[in-house]
């Protein structure tokens, strides 16, 4: 097939192209580049690659690119709620505007395969999993536009979405922001870390099963098409006090605590069902054992270390 991937040198597209040009599809990369990333480096010797540099929210420009393909990945986005409060107006144009583009250019046969975020059920009742049919409640500016996203996309018809649990794992263009691979490298480097709320619950997936559970969709649109699905892994549904005793058993003398005051500016707090999509034939091959070891291992090459003096 012929794909469009919008934002496609990002952190989840450049471990999602490889793959698609893998099994034989044609690739348009439309991104920006604003973090003057390198990430698809690798991927420039084949030539089923094309690179477009550009802004998603050109209509002139994703009019000509979207012309002859058969499936639109919208993955260009302003990611996570600290990004979106610090430019809101920019997070509505690329999320949710942009969206409203490519659907009023696409043909009817086009599909379109979108991540949205299960950050959009907020806060979730206590021991219950949250599946497709809870009402969503998003707390974050992220979660409200994603959510927008998302519903203008099931209206419009012939497109899946996909509403990810928190991303871990080594991407070529890395993250260090996300939770585990924040508490991770924490881990590493510091060697203890203080929580605050530490009993929130969130729910994670790495991010090759994401590209994955894209590919997968993409092979099973025409049984999955019109429906959201919760993505994550279902034994991974954990409290940050958790997802530390998780890491301490890879670093032993890893040292948490919990704060007595101070809260925890992200609110989210909820268990998550993937029952949806594993039904349909999906399951995820790495577990968070995995992905922490596979952390381990980035971050003897990794470092942040632009304002230290060591």
């Amino acid at each position: 097939m012929k794909i469009l991937v919008t934002g496609g040198a990002g952190y989840l597209g450049s471990v999602m192209v490889p793959e698609l040009l893998k099994q034989g599809h044609a690739v348009a990369v439309l991104d920006n580049f604003m973090y003057g990333q390198t990430s698809l480096l690798e991927c420039c010797y084949d030539k089923k690659l094309e690179i477009i540099r550009g802004d998603t929210r050109d209509k002139e420009l994703v009019r000509k690119h979207m012309k002859d393909m058969d499936a639109i990945f919208p993955l260009a986005c302003l990611t996570g709620a600290p990004l979106c409060n610090k430019d809101p107006i920019a997070a509505h144009t690329v999320i949710v505007d942009a969206i409203k583009m490519i659907l009023s250019l696409r043909c009817k046969d086009q599909v379109i395969i979108y991540p949205t975020t299960n950050s959009g059920y907020g806060i979730g009742q206590k021991g219950k999993h949250c599946t497709e049919a809870t009402p969503l409640n998003p707390i974050s500016i992220y979660g409200k536009i994603k959510v927008e996203a998302e519903n203008l996309l099931l209206a419009a018809g012939n497109a899946i979405t996909l509403r990810l649990a928190t991303a871990f794992g080594v991407s070529p263009r890395m993250r260090l922001d996300l939770l585990v691979n924040d508490f991770t490298y924490r881990a590493f480097y510091d060697r203890f870390i203080v929580l605050f709320e530490a009993h929130f619950n969130r729910n994670y997936i790495h991010v090759r099963d994401i590209a994955r559970a894209f590919i997968h969709s993409l092979d099973n649109f025409e049984k999955m098409k019109n429906e959201p699905y919760n993505v994550g892994l279902s034994d991974a549904n954990l409290s940050k006090l958790e997802l530390c005793q998780e890491i301490k058993k890879l670093i032993p003398d890893f040292y948490f605590v919990e704060a007595e005051v101070g809260e925890d500016p992200d609110k989210r707090d909820y268990i998550v069902s993937n029952e949806k999509i594993e039904r349909t034939g999906f399951k995820p091959q790495v577990s968070l054992q995995e992905g922490i070891a596979e952390l381990i291992k980035a971050f003897r090459i990794i470092k942040r270390n632009q304002y230290a003096n060591i």
